[in-house]
């Protein structure tokens, strides 16, 4: 069977009860013999009350210190999620970025990715767990703390199909695939059934929401088969 990375973000689990519904979405790829990492964001809403808390200190917050503060958000979402798993009878480890681990440079709340080290999930993976991983976290080489920037949830989710050679990367958001134009605000917008990285990179550049730029480019250079999903339809 298949080895899968899936994400989802902050609407998807933007309750205890959309989170109870993407682990009995997960528990159903699982049942179907897959092995299955999760990537998941910030509960939503979360990171930006998190920066509120930090400008109410400081008016301009500390680069380490604001992603010692924001990283929280996902790491309460990968707690829930696996507890969650747990209570319907789905065995599931949780992870920070820095306990994968998720190695970036230096650069402060727009860090990027330069290496994973998989052998903690695969050990995993191997005795029978899902494994949950936060999104847009990581550690620098000093142990430092660092976040990936908005959207950056997408890129770990890319980053880790990429280390494990995933055979997809599911990405859960709030509309059910990739649209030529945002068929919340024009109801007309077509869905596209396949589209390239180039065109994906184009759209993402141009200001489509669907997909982080970065992850986009990161998954054109690995090779990483990309999927849009909604979250609120179906089975999937």
């Amino acid at each position: 069977m298949a080895l899968i990375v899936q994400k989802y973000g902050g609407t998807s689990v933007g309750t205890t009860d959309r989170i109870k519904n993407v682990a009995r979405r997960v528990a159903k790829w699982k049942a179907q013999g897959h092995d299955v990492v999760v990537v998941v964001s910030a509960m939503s809403g979360e990171t930006n009350r998190l920066i509120g808390l930090a400008k109410d200190i400081q008016d301009y917050p500390d680069p380490r210190e604001l992603d010692v503060i924001i990283s929280t958000g996902e790491q309460v979402t990968i707690g829930l999620l696996a507890m969650a798993l747990k209570n319907i009878g789905v065995d599931a480890k949780s992870y920070c970025g820095w306990q994968v681990k998720v190695t970036t440079d230096d650069a402060h709340t727009k860090a990027r990715i330069q290496s994973i080290d998989e052998d903690a999930m695969r050990a995993d993976l191997t005795a029978g767990r899902v494994v949950i991983v936060a999104g847009f976290q990581g550690v620098d080489e000093n142990g430092n703390i660092t976040t990936l920037g908005r959207g950056g949830s997408d890129t770990s989710a890319v980053a880790l199909a990429a280390a494990l050679k995933a055979d997809e990367c599911q990405i859960y958001t709030d509309v059910d695939g990739v649209y030529t134009t945002d068929p919340r605000v024009v109801p007309e917008a077509r869905r596209l059934k396949t589209i390239t990285f180039e065109e994906m990179l184009e759209m993402a550049s141009l200001g489509s929401k669907v997909l982080q730029i970065r992850s986009v480019e990161f998954a054109g250079k690995y090779k990483v088969r990309l999927r849009v999903l909604s979250s609120f339809r179906g089975g999937g």
